[in-house]
């Protein structure tokens, strides 16, 4: 049984590793030991903002993937909230067993506890296969994202 709950500082090696087991995370992440300080920074942050979670799927002790949500008010909509997920990943040994789906379904629950009136994700153009789970989980590609590498 999967169940989910907040990353602690102790979990971010297994998740850096996580993210740069994929061939495009490959080439953005740096997994080694020691991780960079950069990564721990990062936690930090994330861990003290009330408004973002770092989010573990486990079976048993293991952790066998990942998520951030982001919950965001807008002056749009009326004032209204939404969640963004970003970094989902999967362990490789654990692809294509649902646990992907799982992680999405729970995202959209907090989303719903916390009054979001959307929920929003991005992923690169290149993931084909990723692009359409997103669409079978519900997601549809309403707009055009943009994005600036500074």
């Amino acid at each position: 049984m999967v169940t989910f709950r907040n990353a602690k500082i102790k979990d971010l090696s297994e998740i850096v590793q996580m993210l740069a087991d994929d061939v495009l995370g490959r080439e953005r992440e740096r997994y080694e030991d020691p991780l960079p300080e950069s990564y721990r920074k990062a936690f930090e942050s994330i861990d003290s903002d009330e408004n973002n979670e770092l989010i573990v799927a486990c079976l048993g002790e293991e952790i066998v993937g990942v998520q951030q949500i982001t919950f965001t008010p807008y002056i749009t909509h009326q004032g209204g909230w939404r969640a963004t997920i970003e970094g989902v990943r999967t362990a490789s040994s654990e692809r294509g067993k649902g646990i992907g789906s799982k992680l999405i379904l729970y995202a959209v629950q907090r989303a719903k506890e916390r009054g979001c009136h959307i929920i929003q994700l991005t992923t690169d153009k290149k993931r084909e296969e990723t692009l359409r789970f997103y669409e079978r989980l519900g997601f549809k590609a309403t707009h055009e994202g943009m994005k600036m590498k500074l």
